[in-house]
């Protein structure tokens, strides 16, 4: 069976946001009140990003390679988890096209730090700058995250075969 020349991913997270947390998004630490929630750094965005090439190849979710309930991976720097997605990628024989990705947050204003994420993501990508795109919006302050309970991302893929 010939492999495909090209796939697509699609990923999606949520945390909660808590006080007494440092806010990482794509591997860089925003200045806010409150950070993410969760047993890693709770990088939402990293990790919507790695779950959509993940996808995108037809391989287990992070919580496959890097489960919750291991003491290992608590604290653990979410950048380990993109990663190990980019590693699976080329591993197969697929480089990264490009990404596309959506940051849901009430506040704090991602305007000012859209420019530092993508330097940071395409490094581990791979990639050049240009290769990724970020959109920041907000809810309208409707639902958690318009209550400012939580941030969400949504990731896009597109990976083609070497």
């Amino acid at each position: 069976m010939n492999e495909l020349p090209f796939r697509i991913g699609h990923g999606y997270d949520l945390h909660r946001l808590e006080t007494g947390r440092r806010l990482i998004l794509g591997g860089i630490e925003i200045p806010h009140e409150k950070g993410l929630l969760g047993h890693s750094d709770a990088d939402c965005l990293a990790h919507a990003l790695a779950d959509a090439i993940l996808g995108a190849l037809g391989l287990p979710d992070i919580g496959h390679y890097f489960p919750d309930d291991l003491a290992e991976n608590e604290g653990m720097n979410s950048m380990k988890i993109l990663a190990k997605a980019v590693e699976e990628c080329l591993l197969r024989g697929y480089s990264i096209g490009n990404v596309d990705l959506t940051i849901l947050a009430q506040k704090p204003k991602m305007a000012p730090y859209i420019e530092s994420i993508k330097k940071s993501l395409s490094r581990t990508l791979k990639v050049q700058p240009s290769q990724v795109g970020i959109k920041a919006t907000t809810n309208e302050e409707l639902g958690p995250i318009g209550r400012e309970e939580g941030i969400a991302a949504f990731a896009v893929c597109l990976l083609s075969k070497k």
